[in-house]
Formats: C-alpha cells, structure tokens, sequence
C-alpha cells in the first residue's frame, strides 16, 4: 500500500505519458570565463534512474541545479515532461532535490520533517499523516516518526531526506551525491536501497556522483561528463566495456590504452591473463611479453604492472584465489607473457580539445 500512495504522480498532461521527463537541448552555463555546462544535450527516460558522473568540476552538479532551476542557462532549452520550464522558478517545476547533508530541520521530529512540504500546500492534516507513514514506510523506517534527526543515524536521517522527498510525489527526483558522507559499508547498503525505491515507486531518478562504483551498481543509464561536455552516454556495461574515448577509459575504472599503427585501443586489467614465460597463450589470442615493474597486494586481488618488451605498460588484475601475498609479492620482475581475446579489445577516440 506505501508503495501505491506514493506512486500515484498525477501525469503532467490529459494526453498521454510522454516517453521522455527530462530533456535539455544545447544547454551551456558560464561563470565568467568558465564554462560549467557547454552546449549539453540530454534525454532522461520516464521511469529511469538516470547518473550525471564524473570527476569535480565536469559539470555534472550544475546541470543538475539546471534542472531543478536553481541556475538558469545562458543558451539552450530544458523541458520536463514536455513542458519547457527553462525559466521557471524551481517551485514551479514538478521535481525535488535531495541533498548531500540533508537539511532536516533539527528542532521538528521526523515526522514533521517528512510532512513539511506537506504542510506548505496546505495538504489536509489526515491525508498528510497518511502520506507520511507511507513515506517512512517506503524508506523502511517506519516507526521513527516521533524522533528527532539528531537521534538518527547518518543513513537513517538520509532516508528520512529522501522520505520527505518522495512525500511530494514529484515527477523526477534529482539526488546531489546525496551518500557522499556516509562510510564505505553504510554507503554500500543504501545504493542497494535506493535502487529498490527507486524501483518501487517507478519515479524518474537523476543521480549526480563522482563514485564511478555508485553509478555502475544503480544506474539503467549514465553520462560521463568531462570539462562541461558528455562524452559518452549508455548503459553501466556498456560504458565499462566499451569506452568511447580515452578519457572514460580512464574514469570509469582502470584501463589500459594501447596504440597501434596509428590507432588508439583500451583493453581492461581484468580482461588480461598473465602467463609464465614458457607458457603457451590460446590459438588467436593477443599476446606481449615482459616484466614485472610493480606488485600491488589488494587482498581480494593483486594488481600487477607489467614493462612490455615493444615499450609502454599495462596493468593486470588477478584474483587471489590461491595466490597468498608473499607469492605475489614475490613475482616482482619476473618475465611474463600477457595474453587477451581479439574481442576485449575496444578502439576509442582522444578526448575531444576545445576548439581554438
């Protein structure tokens, strides 16, 4: 029943649903001399969970206050829903925003935080209570409703953020890194959260991150950004096995770059199996020789740095399945073959340069 009272979103016209809730066309914001956003074009499914990823400073955060009309545009257009809401006021825009450090109010208890913008648009006083415990139920905190925040953990008072979000039954929810400060574990367990409401109520998610981990595990799509620009746009296997350019080769996990007869190739660690010297590689396989520069013992895994005979290096992940870590320690500068299939090989672009 949580589930149900919080996704009935009223659709945003009397015709039929649109396929696309958030759309941005050559979008570009500046700061003086700084471009943040340069000429952004954009296309949010209905119903996806949606990541703006990349490094700080790429302009993931500010198209995402674009969005939610906190910043206007200097060029371009952005719709939700089909309406173009480029200069409209953020109240006036079917969306909410949830916060890295929550923002609760300290001296309400939780259940008025979740409720106060409720309470704002003059919601009656039972339907509120209803649509507040069906919000604290969705985020599985059910009985937290007469505490204050500073009684809550960090990932419980990030759910109550999120509960008093979902509360207003927006049409997309837009999320600015909003685990960025919970620890590793705790951060962990509420992307798996927040998958499942996100999935649960079927609302559109706008996720902004720099965690190129949090964007493979939660997203149906992503886009990279980089320096104001998208360089690439697709699913989470995608992305990661296909890397469009050698910038998110290099974001988006670790890669190696190779460069052949002219031509530029990526290849992951993972994808390599590194052979003994005499060993014999597969019939049709890639293969170089070299050395061991460096040995990285990770527990789970050990990362390897091979010197290639033909020049440059490349980086091999291997499982400890049976490797303890003095043996892999102890494989430093020793002779190698690296063997990969034809297949893992993916050619890519350079980064594009600004045009002079």
């Amino acid at each position: 029943m949580a589930t149900q009272a919080l996704a009935e979103t009223p659709p945003a016209s009397a015709t039929m649903p649109v396929a696309v809730d958030v759309r941005l066309d050559g979008v570009r914001k500046t700061y003086g001399e700084v471009v943040a956003v340069d000429r952004v074009d954009l296309e949010i499914q209905v119903g996806e969970f949606f990541t703006l990823l990349g490094p700080s400073g790429s302009g993931k955060t500010t198209t995402l206050r674009l969005i939610a009309g906190f910043e206007r545009p200097d060029e371009g257009r952005i719709e939700l829903s089909g309406v173009d809401v480029t200069g409209r006021a953020p109240y006036e825009r079917d969306v909410n925003t949830v916060f890295q450090d929550y923002a609760l109010f300290p001296h309400m208890s939780v259940a008025d935080n979740v409720g106060y913008g409720l309470r704002v648009k003059g919601v009656p006083r039972r339907e509120r209570r209803e649509r507040v415990e069906a919000a604290l139920e969705m985020v599985r905190l059910p009985k937290l409703g007469g505490r204050r925040p500073i009684q809550l953990s960090g990932g419980q008072r990030q759910r109550i953020a999120l509960a008093r979000s979902l509360v207003n039954r927006p049409r997309v929810l837009l999320l600015d890194e909003p685990l960025g400060a919970l620890d590793l574990k705790l951060r962990q367990e509420m992307q798996i959260e927040l998958k499942r409401i996100q999935q649960d109520v079927g609302l559109t998610f706008v996720y902004v991150t720099h965690d190129q981990e949090e964007a493979l595990t939660m997203s149906d799509r992503l886009a990279v950004f980089n320096d104001g620009r998208i360089e690439q746009i697709g699913a989470p296997a995608e992305v990661y096995e296909r890397p469009a350019t050698e910038f998110v080769a290099g974001f988006v996990g670790v890669s190696n770059v190779l460069e052949r007869k002219g031509r530029r190739f990526t290849v992951r660690p993972e994808k390599i199996h590194m052979l003994g010297e005499d060993e014999v590689a597969q019939r049709g396989d890639t293969v170089e020789p070299g050395r061991i520069r460096d040995v990285v013992y990770v527990g789970m895994f050990t990362r390897y740095v091979v010197e290639l005979d033909s020049g440059g290096e490349l980086t091999v992940v291997r499982q400890n399945l049976e490797t303890s870590s003095q043996e892999a320690l102890e494989s430093k500068g020793r002779r190698v073959r690296l063997e990969w299939r034809p297949e893992h090989t993916y050619e890519i672009e350079s980064t594009p340069k600004e045009e002079a």
